[in-house]
């Protein structure tokens, strides 16, 4: 079971072992999906951090996860950048899952965006289009806040009636539509993977109001609410799901539809930190 006390002084003991590469202290936090690590090229970068420096902290392992923390501003907006994320499926138990994020909120962070690239079962919505998320359904993998509360962090039962910031779901919007970027809003929902899902679950799925599916980022949107933190949760689709696209998926696929929109994200994203600089 879960040693709140002493999965607290860790976060602390991390917090302290960055102080002493860099004092700089975050605004925004963000967090990049498969193939779009890139992103941190807009950055002005002040220190980077790998997973790997600090002793017993997971490691990425999923292809296209660098997994470091990049530290710098953005149209004049101080973020960290967490480039490549921890997933459930490399093994790792859920508090581990979510623990650079709570770690990017222990630095200073009190916002975050969350990005993941993901499949699609909404037909309405177009391959390299964005979904902007309004809510989440995360009742198939184990939730983040199972064990002790961490009161240090936020209470023992969290309301989540809004886990997704309505005023950042609008600023994107907002954005997409002043940018000519296809953004629609939608229901996320997390799974477990590795492996993609079959044709059955994908109806069952849909017929529970999920537009898209995705092996991350629902249990960090928990995590971050039950902290206070604004969230926003945007999507790249990067395939249709199984029974609705004509082909097998494949994680090159994702990778690369993710790449080749990579300049629309880019936009949302910065446009997205300049407004809540603002």
């Amino acid at each position: 079971m879960l040693d709140s006390k002493a999965y607290y002084n860790r976060l602390l003991e991390y917090k302290e072992e960055i102080r002493k590469r860099t004092d700089f202290v975050p605004e925004v936090a963000i967090v990049l999906g498969s193939g779009l690590g890139e992103f941190a090229k807009n950055i002005d970068v002040k220190a980077v951090i790998d997973y790997g420096d600090l002793e017993g902290f997971p490691v990425s392992t999923a292809p296209g996860h660098t997994g470091q923390f990049i530290f710098g501003t953005l149209k004049g907006v101080n973020v960290i950048c967490m480039k490549g994320r921890i997933h459930y499926y490399e093994g790792y138990d859920m508090s581990e899952v979510v623990l650079p994020l709570r770690l990017m909120y222990v630095l200073g962070a009190r916002t975050v965006i969350i990005t993941n690239a993901v499949g699609c079962m909404n037909e309405n919505f177009s391959v390299g289009s964005f979904m902007v998320s309004r809510d989440c359904i995360a009742s198939f993998v184990p939730s983040p806040l199972i064990g002790p509360n961490i009161d240090e962090l936020g209470p023992r039962f969290p309301d989540m009636s809004e886990i997704y910031s309505a005023d950042l779901r609008n600023k994107v919007m907002e954005i997409g539509r002043e940018k000519g970027i296809e953004v629609n809003e939608g229901v996320f929902i997390q799974l477990t993977g590795p492996q993609y899902e079959t044709a059955s679950e994908i109806r069952m799925y849909k017929a529970m109001g999920a537009d898209c599916c995705g092996m991350s980022s629902g249990v960090e949107a928990i995590t971050a609410a039950h902290m206070g933190m604004k969230v926003c949760g945007i999507s790249c689709i990067t395939n249709m799901c199984t029974g609705i696209s004509k082909t097998k998926l494949s994680g090159e696929e994702v990778i690369e539809i993710a790449n080749k929109v990579s300049g629309d994200f880019e936009k949302l994203v910065t446009e997205l930190v300049e407004k809540i600089g603002k």
